[in-house]
């Protein structure tokens, strides 16, 4: 499973980032970027379940590989 950020949605709410942070860096101005190359970690694949839903301009998706 992987984790894509569109950073033309991203408004920098930081809910992704506050639920799962071993997932997102979030930049300067608080713009989130997948972290290890979007690669969720096996065992997380809840907690990026529960940003996509908590993202409110739905900015992130899940690709299953």
């Amino acid at each position: 499973m992987k984790i894509v950020v569109d950073s033309e949605k991203c408004e920098g709410h930081n809910r992704c980032y506050s639920i799962a942070p071993e997932l997102f860096d979030v930049d300067d101005y608080g713009y989130a970027t997948e972290a290890n190359e979007g690669v969720v970690p096996e065992g997380m694949e809840d907690k990026a379940r529960l940003a996509v839903d908590n993202c409110p301009e739905y900015a992130i998706t899940i690709v299953e590989e």
